[in-house]
């Protein structure tokens, strides 16, 4: 755990839904001024975790401190001090984003500047266009603005950038990354590994509501001691092939009938694996080399794709 000061301390936090265990006892902090990032397929327990923090559901055990505010007997303190963006936000299509500003900043005490704001979020031309005419993008980019109306210093991001295209997901991205230049510590959900990647300072893996890893990226993926992978099938079955006796292998994965390999020493390997198929006259098909990622990571501890439901 880093020395810097911790904004959020979540306790064992429960979640059940009848026989159902959403979240089951889950434990992280995350600290002042760090993109935090829960990253996991579907129904892994990322959004309950979220809506509880945030006070939209209410834990079966445990609990949290928001700004060492508790979330359970502190929730009017704690919404003062964040910003929540979730994964469906309904608005009110016939206002314009104008308007609709103007109507949450008139819900808080204080509020920044709208025109600030609206040009941050890139929406400086639609500012008088009603909300029912805007992309995905630009109502994803002003459902963050409504979260950011009362400068709050911690903010709540559900799956940002979800069903956006590259273009609007990279600029969804720069603004969050400028977020974090303004010292708001942020927590979002995503099951976009590359997203987690750019992202994210710290990263904790949740899989079937449980977290199974917690570090940054880069230590993330160089605990699999290995800096690539060479993937690939084989055309007929080949079950009498022991694919760690392959020149500089040091972990196999296995993800339905393809093959990872992953190795520090990628020439060696390919080498290796070449000969061996030759030697068994077997057909390498699919074959291709890549750098090691954080869905390589998760594919490893759980035997599952991060895109797999």
């Amino acid at each position: 755990m880093s020395s810097r000061e911790a904004i959020i301390k979540v306790q064992n936090l429960v979640k059940n839904y009848g026989e159902f265990k959403a979240v089951k006892g889950i434990e992280f902090e995350v600290n002042k001024g760090e993109v935090f990032g829960l990253l996991g397929p579907n129904g892994a327990g990322k959004t309950t975790t979220l809506e509880m923090l945030v006070g939209l559901r209410k834990p079966d055990q445990g609990t949290a401190k928001i700004a060492q505010y508790d979330i359970i007997n502190d929730l009017n303190k704690v919404k003062e001090v964040i910003g929540v963006q979730l994964q469906s936000t309904t608005l009110f299509e016939l206002l314009t984003v104008e308007e609709i500003l103007h109507l949450y900043a008139s819900f808080y005490p204080k509020h920044v500047s709208i025109p600030s704001l609206i040009d941050d979020m890139l929406l400086t031309d639609k500012r008088k266009d009603r909300i029912k005419g805007l992309s995905g993008g630009q109502k994803q980019r002003l459902a963050i603005a409504l979260a950011l109306v009362h400068d709050p210093f911690i903010i709540f991001l559900d799956e940002p950038t979800t069903g956006l295209d590259p273009q609007a997901r990279r600029t969804l991205w720069d603004i969050i990354l400028r977020l974090k230049e303004k010292g708001k510590t942020i927590m979002l959900t995503t099951h976009y590994m590359d997203e987690a990647h750019v992202l994210c300072d710290r990263i904790a893996i949740m899989d079937q509501g449980q977290l199974i890893a917690l570090d940054t990226p880069s230590e993330l993926v160089k605990n699999l001691q290995s800096d690539s992978a060479v993937q690939f099938r084989f055309q007929a079955e080949a079950s009498d092939v022991n694919l760690l006796d392959i020149a500089g292998v040091k972990q196999v994965g296995n993800h339905k009938d393809v093959n990872v390999l992953y190795t520090d020493d990628l020439q060696t390997t390919l080498t290796s694996l070449i000969t061996l198929a030759s030697e068994k006259q077997l057909q390498l098909m699919d074959l291709q080399t890549r750098t090691a990622t954080l869905e390589d990571v998760f594919i490893h501890m759980t035997g599952r794709s991060l895109r797999e439901g």
